[in-house]
């Protein structure tokens, strides 16, 4: 029995891919939500929360009509996303996207790029291979680090840690990859008592746990005190942090890595938004010695606004990082160009660098100075403004971070909960040093400083509401 050449599936697909009508559909969608960012309400509101009940149905059994799915996504999906790429969103550090960024994401999601090997990607490997130059250039790294990209500042924290357990136990004489973590010799894990979440999740994965770490007490900011730090050692795993996730305040790194070199200990700085400082004159103070450090772990999504999944792991010992992160198999072609899988755990990963590329190359370093000013100053901003209202601040403002608290735990929750529901603004909560507080994260090159006046009244109109 004869084959046929096609498939009915393959054949509509072909046809579709011939056609325009459904991009240029997909493209006026896109058009009309770029446009009604900035007025939207930021957080979607009950009625388009209940219209997504409209993608609860059984599985099609049959095709459906590409144009029917796309009018869904736009007419009922749009109005229930999250206005992260607009100016008042300020729940979590993430920024949005340049818009010459988001056109280069359009063209390279067309291309679909493995970024695997060279061989599978050619130009995703130059372009990592310059971002690698162009990220070590602009944070005052040193010279022939290499850089993994991957999905977060979650899984560079990850692979970080992963070469400096691989290189400790490798200078006790002990290959972790081979021989495993049973009967390994011990390894030393100290960690500052406000480091962020992701180190834990990142040293439980490495069979490094919680109740084996050495806790470095902290100040009121969430500052290591350098005066009680445990004596470290070759053995030491040192984890430091450039921003501390509530109020934004940097370690210090200068003192704490030369004692860490001075014992041969491996220093991992966790830097999601705040390794960015560096690229500033006016706050590079924050991060003096940072280049002591052996790795460090930073994303792109945060305070550089590059889109969605673009962290970045950073290895002064390139070839600890690639030895962590080994893989191997005869279908693995290897060459003499940059294969980006040597410095990440995964294989099947996008041409996420393209982006990272993308925004360095259309602001400049210059732009990422102003960027980095920028959000520092809309967060002064806001502090002095809630500040002068009656709110408390309760942090140093030192970065992008401002703690807000009102005069009792119970009014901050209402006046959180005011400000959320009303979709001027979306703040998230905290607790810091056991009080309650409203966190605000300045994080998008869009927020002006009209959106912060317009937030600073959204706080005072919602502490009026929750009076009664």
């Amino acid at each position: 029995m004869d084959m046929p050449d096609s498939s009915p599936l393959q054949e509509s697909m072909l046809s579709l891919a011939g056609q325009r009508d459904l991009f240029e559909q997909a493209k006026s969608y896109a058009y009309a939500y770029m446009d009604g960012i900035s007025g939207r309400s930021v957080f979607p509101g009950a009625e388009a929360l209940k219209n997504l009940q409209i993608f609860d149905e059984a599985l099609p059994e049959k095709p459906c009509d590409p144009g029917e799915m796309l009018r869904l996504l736009h007419e009922y999906g749009s109005p229930a996303t999250v206005a992260t790429t607009g100016p008042r969103y300020f729940g979590l550090v993430v920024g949005g996207v340049f818009p010459p960024v988001l056109a280069v994401k359009w063209l390279a999601d067309v291309w679909d790029q493995l970024s695997t090997l060279y061989v599978t990607s050619p130009v995703t490997a130059r372009l990592e291979a310059v971002c690698e130059k162009w990220l070590v250039e602009i944070l005052g790294l040193p010279a022939g680090s290499a850089a993994g990209f991957v999905g977060g500042s979650s899984m560079a924290t990850l692979c970080g840690l992963a070469a400096g357990r691989h290189e400790l136990l490798r200078r006790q004489g002990w290959d972790v990859n081979a021989a495993g973590l049973f009967g390994a010799p011990p390894i030393r894990v100290v960690v500052g008592a406000e480091a962020h979440g992701t180190v834990f999740k990142a040293l439980a994965l490495l069979g490094l746990g919680r109740e084996r770490v050495e806790w470095a007490p902290v100040d009121e900011q969430g500052r290591i005190r350098a005066g009680s730090l445990p004596e470290l050692d070759s053995r030491t795993l040192l984890i430091l942090q450039a921003g501390n996730v509530n109020s934004g305040a940097f370690d210090p790194l200068d003192e704490l890595c030369e004692r860490a070199r001075s014992a041969g200990a491996w220093v991992h700085i966790d830097g999601a938004f705040g390794l960015w400082a560096a690229a500033s004159a006016g706050k590079r103070h924050l991060t003096r010695g940072l280049e002591k450090a052996d790795s460090w772990s930073v994303d792109g999504h945060k305070t550089l606004n590059t889109p969605y999944d673009s962290g970045v792991v950073i290895c002064k010992n390139r070839e600890a990082l690639a030895a962590a992160m080994q893989a191997s198999g005869s279908y693995i072609l290897y060459g003499e160009n940059r294969d980006g899988m040597l410095y990440t755990p995964d294989m099947s990963r996008r041409s996420r660098a393209i982006e990272l590329w993308a925004t360095l190359k259309s602001i400049g370093k210059s732009g990422v100075e102003q960027l980095v000013d920028g959000l520092c100053e809309r967060a002064g901003q806001f502090a002095r403004l809630v500040g002068a209202q009656g709110f408390r601040v309760l942090n140093d403002v030192v970065f992008n971070q401002v703690l807000v608290a009102c005069d009792s735990p119970e009014q901050t929750a209402a006046v959180l909960k005011n400000l959320q529901d009303s979709g001027e603004c979306w703040c998230g909560g905290a607790r810091w040093h056991d009080t309650p507080v409203i966190r605000v994260s300045v994080s998008s090159w869009a927020t002006t400083a009209a959106d912060i006046e317009r937030t600073a009244a959204a706080f005072v109109k919602a502490r009026e509401k929750s009076a009664g």
